[in-house]
């Protein structure tokens, strides 16, 4: 069940999942099989047509898309990698939806044991000021019209199968 922990914050979205899955399979699922999850034919900025997401398993490795034409498209980079507790992503597309490397929001990832084979999911989107005149705007898309809670009720899908 997917869920809002957001405040007020307009800088931050912040949304949490109960996986029934293990720890070691919630990471697994969320790091090395994103592509199963993530709803490439909507989400995605390339101009190909995307068939991988991918998150390179280090601290320092992209974060990106792969088209069916070889190419590929950066959405971040990673700047945390704690297996099987937590991950921290760059996102640093803009919000004409383009990759700009100096955007730098974070997305960080935790991932709670509630038991053997129950995970709590946080994920906290912040620094959405960085967004300028339009932070508000990608506050709606993430919480919203995106929402980063319709993004992990899909991953939970996948990790729970």
């Amino acid at each position: 069940m997917a869920s809002n922990t957001d405040s007020n914050d307009k800088n931050s979205v912040r949304k949490s999942i109960l996986v029934n899955a293990s720890q070691a399979v919630a990471w697994r699922v969320f790091t090395e099989r994103m592509t199963t999850w993530w709803p490439l034919e909507h989400y995605k900025i390339g101009k190909a047509k995307a068939v991988e997401a991918v998150v390179e398993p280090r601290v320092g490795g992209r974060w990106y898309e792969r088209g069916d034409d070889g190419s590929t498209c950066d959405w971040g980079s990673v700047l945390a990698w704690e297996p099987h507790t937590r991950l921290v992503l760059s996102w640093d597309i803009s919000a004409d939806w383009q990759y700009d490397p100096t955007l730098k929001t974070e997305i960080e990832v935790r991932f709670i044991a509630e038991g053997d084979d129950r995970t709590r999911i946080e994920l906290e989107h912040r620094h959405l000021d960085r967004y300028g005149a339009r932070r508000d705007e990608m506050h709606t898309v993430f919480d919203k019209s995106g929402d980063w809670g319709r993004i992990l009720a899909l991953f939970a899908h996948v990790a729970e199968g």
